[in-house]
């Protein structure tokens, strides 16, 4: 465990760092992918908000 002693002999800890790493962009494929799923994803919140107005309309 990494620690050092200070004066009076109180012990200060240290937490154990994570080893890091560089990101790498997406590919061609991961960016198709991204842009299909993030419209997908729109396309089913308007869809709900669509649904919810028609609802709230038929109600009434």
């Amino acid at each position: 465990m990494r620690y050092t002693t200070e004066e009076g002999g109180r012990l200060n800890n240290f937490a154990v760092e994570p080893q890091t790493y560089s990101a790498e962009p997406p590919t061609k494929a991961e960016q198709k992918n991204y842009l299909i799923f993030g419209s997908l994803g729109g396309l089913l919140i308007v869809s709900l908000i669509g649904f919810a107005f028609y609802a709230s309309q038929v109600a009434h």
